[in-house]
This record gives structure tokens, C-alpha cells and sequence, in this order.
């Protein structure tokens, strides 16, 4: 298998423009957003560009491509908004949005996503995020959710605002939670890892842990999504991941 570690990035894009002043969140309207793409599909941030900037109040003025990037350019740009794919390919978007929110606090983030909301929605309002989108509701919903975000408002799917509200009333006592909502974030990271074909050893060094750790997370996995082996959870992560992207 190939190492998508040692791929070579494609290069992040950036603007060299004075910085405007930043646009407190609950202004309204919004005459001018500033917004920074991080995706690792350039399609996709093709796609977002181009539709994000038939808008002329919407302004493009970076892209990245992994975390790293994603945080270097957030702390230079200062951008009004940060879109962000939660499956990056060396990380997650949950993780990049706490340390976005801690660099730039500043900064809002829309996490867009082609996985389940049951699964990642709440975890992202945690992590700071301040909407989550499904991709393929992208191209009708953007403008509103970047809209409603930029006017201080929450934006979230119809359906998920309807779970987390009847949670919230019912405080879940009598609700089932499925094993994944169990995971911490950090767990869902190794899972999501372990699920594009990751092993013990590259995790521990994208995530800058000690190979014991990663396995103590392994452990945790397998008691928490009732597995008996390692290969049933590399198992079980390659195959929730392939379904999460049909």
C-alpha cells in the first residue's frame, strides 16, 4: 500500500492583499466575508471557489490542503471563516477546528462533510465549529449556512437540530447511543486513521504520540465497539469508512 504520507502536497493557494479589519460575528449583513478553503481534494476546492465567488461579498483568500498549512495560513490571512473538510487526509477536521479556534479565535468555521451528521455534528459544535454542512447539500446550502454563521447563528441540518434538541429535552436517558458516539475525538481520529490504511507506527508520528499510546486508543476501540481482535477493528474501520463515503 501506497504511503499517502509520503505523498508530496499539492501546493496551498494564497492571496498577497492587505488584511482587512476583522468582521465581528453578528453583523448583519455581511458586506464583505473573508474565507480561507481547507480541503485535500482540489476539485473540491475548485468547486467551492467557483460557486463561493459568484457571491461578491465572498472572498477566496487561501486554500490548503492539510492542517499544517491550513493553520499557517489562518494565522497570517486572519480570514472571517474557515470552510474545512472533516476527513483530511492526516488528520481530522474536529481536531484542525480546536487548534483553528485556539490560533484565531477571531475566525468562525463551517466543517462540511460527506459523513453522517448522527456521528460528527455534535462533536464539531464541541470542537468549536460554528455550522456543519453535508457536502451534498453544498452547492444549495453554503451561501445560507456561511450567512447564518456570519450573523452569530448556528447552522446545522434540519434533522440533526431535531435529534440534538429532542436529546437536550429528553436529556438521553432513554435514548439509544450508537458505539460510535461513544469514541472520544481522539479515538474517532486513530479510527479514521486505522480506517484509510494507516498502521500503529504512522499514526503515532502524524499525531506526534508514542506507539503505546496509539495502542492503548487500539484497546479502547475494541472494548467500546465490542471486538475481540486488531484486524477485526482495521476491519471494521476500513469498512465504516467506505460507508461513509457512498
Amino acid at each position: 500500500m501506497k504511503n499517502p504520507l509520503k505523498e508530496t502536497p499539492a501546493p496551498a493557494v494564497e492571496l498577497e492583499e492587505p488584511i482587512s479589519p476583522e468582521i465581528p460575528r453578528g453583523a448583519t449583513p455581511m458586506s464583505h466575508v473573508r474565507i480561507l478553503l481547507v480541503d485535500d481534494h482540489p476539485l473540491m476546492r475548485q468547486g467551492l471557489r467557483s460557486l463561493l465567488e459568484q457571491d461578491r461579498r465572498f472572498e477566496i483568500v487561501g486554500e490548503a490542503d492539510n492542517a499544517p498549512r491550513a493553520m499557517e495560513l489562518a494565522t497570517k490571512l486572519r480570514p472571517n471563516l474557515a470552510v474545512v473538510d472533516i476527513s483530511l487526509r492526516s488528520t481530522n477536521g474536529i481536531e484542525l477546528t480546536k487548534g483553528l479556534r485556539a490560533q484565531v479565535p477571531t475566525m468562525a468555521v463551517l466543517i462540511m462533510s460527506m459523513h453522517d451528521e448522527d456521528v460528527y455534528a455534535e462533536r464539531a459544535l464541541r470542537a468549536g465549529a460554528m455550522g456543519y454542512l453535508m457536502k451534498r447539500e453544498a452547492v444549495d446550502k453554503v451561501v445560507t449556512a456561511i450567512d447564518r454563521i456570519m450573523q452569530g447563528e448556528i447552522f446545522l441540518g434540519d434533522r440533526i437540530k431535531g435529534m440534538m434538541l429532542r436529546r437536550f429535552v429528553q436529556h438521553r436517558a432513554d435514548e439509544v447511543v450508537s458505539p460510535m458516539e461513544k469514541l472520544s475525538d481522539r479515538e474517532m481520529e486513530v479510527f479514521q486513521l486505522l480506517g484509510n490504511g494507516y498502521g500503529t507506527r504512522e499514526i503515532a508520528d502524524q499525531l506526534k504520540l508514542s506507539v503505546k499510546t496509539i495502542d492503548s486508543y487500539r484497546e479502547h476501540l475494541k472494548e467500546k465497539l465490542s471486538l475481540t481482535s486488531g484486524s477485526d477493528l482495521v476491519r471494521h474501520a476500513i469498512q465504516w469508512m467506505k460507508s461513509q463515503s457512498m
